[in-house]
């Protein structure tokens, strides 16, 4: 925090503490006497004409906290130079404007900490809170500036106390002003049963350690050091005080008359040395210009003192002024480390519950689809079953038909032989039935052709159910297929929807390719009824054709010639004829 933001803390609480109406402006006359007074205190030039020039009185209305920020800037802030004022008068300055308004301590005097303790804590307040407008002291800063002050005391701060208070008061969540501060601390919550006094003297060594970049300081009885002189070489015990730049000695632990200053840099150095010339825990400081030798009362304070000017060399050699401001970088750091850490871990359970909800729905959809490719499953078995038994019963029928055939065929073929043998006998008879024989021959091949053509459809049928078989196997595949990728959808969305879609349309074709193949066996089975039909008709002309044959192999008796010659001629032989020729027809 540099000096520019520190004094505009102290401001902003003067400014707010003029403005009576809380309408965030302030009268001109009051602002001239503010600004005069910093002026003062700052020890910078007064510049009058600006100061009027700025503030005349023909201009209308109060001014805001932003109206005045130009002049505050141009006039004032950037002619502050650091180290040319006491930054203490000018907090006392802003303290006494905004607490003669603000601070409101107990009338009966049983407050826990004095008016000047409370400007001090006022000051650490400024020191430690967040770096925006109205000013607050997060919970964390809080916690670590009354451990400070109790540790100075040797007592323990309850930590669980403050969070019960930070937790009954909803205001004290995003942190304390400090006013609401002052009151805490005030009421003796956390300091119950400690003397004013003892309080006193802990906001003291807190507000040097922190404000005035003291690091190190003796404490009383036994907090002085001996120091030996350059020119004469005596020991003469003196009041140290220690700060990142200088090592500063007063004759008392007032600090009114200093002594010395012993100026410390990244090349100066500490060393322990062996007891001599009377004096026991000896230690010096090595500049590059002088050694300065002292001796503490003990051990425990030597080491403690040589520990203190190391961390203000490093301080130093790092550059960097105040450790405390940079312990309270590191502290805010942590604290947006912690938040962003927070905020992530947050956004982390978000994101997995809306994971969580995402895979619970996919589940859902999933269980959805699984139902329904199960009762696809069980109409398609049904749906194969019953075509399962159309196709076995008809293959019974078929194979009894051929059956059949084949009897009618092997009778067929025995009365053949006996027909022969008889049309040996009898060739005249035969000769006149030749027309007839050769009617029979070719409804013969027609028979054979019927059957030829039935062995064909049997083989083409035999050939559709071994690619149905086929199909099916496939579908059971692809089924498989898709169960394994319904797994893989847990873990991978978009492929899952991709390799369903793509299933789907297998699917679909495997579906139109059996419909197909449905299609076909029906035509198949169309062509087997006309087979079966023409077999049929061929077994009827057969035995038509073996009925006239009978007929005309029968022997001629004598009766029957006296018949035919009365009749005249072949007259006998018409009806036959005519029957004959309505058979073909």
């Amino acid at each position: 925090m540099d000096l520019r933001a520190e004094l505009l803390k102290s401001i902003w609480y003067a400014f707010t503490a003029l403005d009576v109406e809380k309408s965030g402006k302030v009268s001109k006359s009051q602002l001239k006497v503010l600004s005069h007074n910093l002026y003062t205190v700052l020890c910078i030039p007064h510049d009058p004409v600006a100061l009027e020039e700025h503030f005349r009185d023909d201009d209308d209305g109060p001014v805001s906290s932003q109206g005045y920020m130009p002049y505050l800037n141009k006039y004032i802030l950037d002619k502050v130079e650091e180290g040319a004022f006491v930054k203490e008068n000018f907090d006392e300055l802003c303290w006494t404007l905004t607490a003669k308004k603000n601070y409101k301590p107990d009338r009966n005097g049983n407050s826990v900490v004095s008016h000047q303790d409370a400007f001090k804590l006022w000051c650490l307040f400024n020191f430690l809170s967040e770096d925006k407008y109205p000013l607050v002291m997060v919970p964390d800063e809080v916690e670590y500036l009354l451990k400070k002050i109790c540790t100075a005391m040797n007592v323990e701060l309850n930590s669980c106390e403050l969070d019960d208070y930070l937790s009954q008061e909803p205001q004290a969540q995003g942190g304390l002003t400090v006013w609401q501060f002052l009151d805490m601390v005030n009421s003796g919550r956390f300091l119950r049963g400690i003397e004013q006094e003892a309080v006193s003297m802990a906001v003291e060594e807190v507000y040097q350690e922190v404000i005035e970049d003291v690091l190190k300081q003796a404490r009383s009885p036994n907090g002085y050091l001996w120091k030996k002189g350059q020119l004469r070489r005596n020991w003469s015990e003196r009041w140290f005080t220690l700060k990142p730049s200088a090592l500063s000695y007063y004759m008392s632990e007032e600090r009114k008359e200093k002594k010395g200053s012993i100026a410390l840099d990244k090349h100066c150095c500490v060393e322990v040395l062996p007891d001599r010339d009377g004096k026991r825990c000896m230690f010096c400081v090595k500049t590059s210009s002088r050694t300065y030798e002292m001796s503490a009362s003990d051990t425990r304070q030597r080491q403690e003192w040589t520990l203190a000017i190391q961390t203000a060399i490093r301080l130093q050699a790092e550059g960097k002024k105040s450790l405390h401001k940079d312990l309270k970088q590191k502290r805010r750091e942590q604290r947006e480390q912690r938040e962003q850490r927070k905020a992530a871990k947050e956004e982390e359970t978000q994101r997995l519950k809306q994971l969580q909800e995402e895979k619970e729905r996919k589940l859902q959809e999933l269980e959805l689809l699984k139902e329904a490719q199960r009762q696809a499953e069980i109409l398609l078995q049904e749906e194969e079953e019953r075509r399962r038994q159309q196709h076995e019963e008809m293959q019974r029928t078929l194979e009894i038909q051929l059956r059949e055939a084949e009897e009618a065929r092997a009778s067929m073929q025995a009365e053949m032989v006996l027909k022969e043998a008889e049309a040996e006998r009898q060739r005249k008879r035969i000769l006149e039935l030749e027309d007839m024989q050769e009617r029979l021959q070719e409804a013969l091949q027609q028979e054979v052709k019927a059957r030829q053509d039935e062995e064909s459809v049997r083989y083409a049928q035999a050939r559709l159910l071994a690619e149905e078989e086929e199909k099916l196997k496939q579908l059971m595949k692809l089924k498989e297929e898709q169960e394994e990728y319904i797994i893989k959808t847990q873990l991978e969305k978009q492929v899952l929807k991709q390799e369903m879609e793509n299933k789907n349309k297998c699917l679909e074709e495997a579906q139109k390719q059996l419909e197909e193949v449905r299609v076909n066996r029906q035509r198949v089975d169309q062509d087997v009824m006309a087979a079966q039909r023409k077999l049929r008709q061929a077994s009827t002309n057969v035995k038509h054709w073996n009925v006239q044959m009978n007929r005309l192999m029968h022997p001629i008796r004598p009766g029957d010639k006296r018949m035919n010659v009365s009749g005249g001629g072949f007259a006998g032989y018409q009806p036959l004829l005519s029957r004959q020729d309505s058979s073909f027809k």
